[in-house]
């Protein structure tokens, strides 16, 4: 944690918290919620619905970790190591524990559930403060620049993963799912937990290697297995062992003849007289 990731995160941090106070105590930010939502963007510009109901897809956590998982699989096998799927592993468990728990603490209604115009609609059972569409774009797609391994891809991705968060944001907003006060908080959330990386790194790196000593132990085992299995000697020419030809279907079984009978037939016994005659008996 360097000293400006360190100012960046009590930053963030205090931000987080004055929105939180801000909407528990209903000042002007949850004002400006209602004017937004009863000014209804979704009716003034509705020619750019269509679009956005796909776009915010890229905010929904299903899909994007999917994606993303995918994409870091690719570089954990190329550069044999499981730290990109750690990181992304971590981030998302984060995400979850800790936009969660506010969701379900403060309960706030989305815009089609108010009830009351002018209130903060906290403690309602709602689960929307803060937007968790906007959290996550921002961890999952911002995760990719905090994994950039040259400055020139960090820059750029971070651009990017900062355009696809604000425009998820927004959208939501648009769309009436969200007041702008959720779309704020869910900012802060993720870029607290892109900020807070670092500090798990220690524990990722252990946890890889305990992963790759686990199967190293699994793949030598395995190879033991197959060194102590007994192999049989096969004569050059003849069937392997256990193989047991089969007979074409409507054939019959062959008959089994005692070894030296031709034809079936026993042999006459002999007595030492030609043609197996007793000899005469003189008498």
């Amino acid at each position: 944690m360097t000293r400006t990731r360190l100012a960046l995160f009590g930053g963030t941090s205090a931000f987080y918290l004055a929105m939180v106070v801000a909407v528990l105590l209903s000042t002007w930010l949850v004002t400006l919620d209602w004017k937004i939502m009863l000014f209804r963007p979704y009716q003034q510009w509705p020619e750019i619905h269509g679009f956005l109901d796909y776009y915010v897809v890229l905010g929904q956590r299903g899909p994007t970790a999917v994606m993303v998982a995918a994409w870091l699989g690719w570089r954990s096998w190329r550069q044999h190591t499981l730290r990109p799927l750690l990181c992304l592993g971590a981030a998302l468990l984060l995400l979850n524990v800790t936009v969660g728990a506010v969701k379900l603490g403060l309960g706030r209604l989305g815009p089609h559930y108010a009830t009351e115009v002018g209130s903060a609609e906290l403690f309602a059972g709602g689960d929307i403060f803060p937007s968790g569409h906007t959290a996550n774009a921002v961890v999952t797609w911002g995760i990719l620049a905090y994994l950039a391994t040259t400055p020139r891809a960090r820059r750029y991705l971070s651009a990017l993963s900062a355009v696809v968060a604000l425009g998820v944001g927004l959208t939501t907003v648009y769309l009436g799912t969200h007041w702008l006060s959720d779309v704020l908080l869910g900012w802060a959330a993720g870029l607290l937990i892109l900020l807070a990386l670092p500090w798990c790194e220690p524990v990722l790196a252990v946890a890889e290697s305990w992963i790759l000593a686990l199967r190293d132990r699994v793949r030598d085992r395995l190879r033991d297995r197959r060194r102590l299995v007994p192999s049989l000697p096969v004569a050059s020419g003849g069937p392997r062992p256990g193989y047991f030809p089969q007979r074409p279907p409507g054939a019959e079984e062959p008959v089994r003849r005692p070894a030296g009978v031709a034809g079936g037939r026993a042999p006459a016994a002999r007595t030492g007289v030609a043609g197996g005659r007793a000899p005469a008996t003189r008498g």
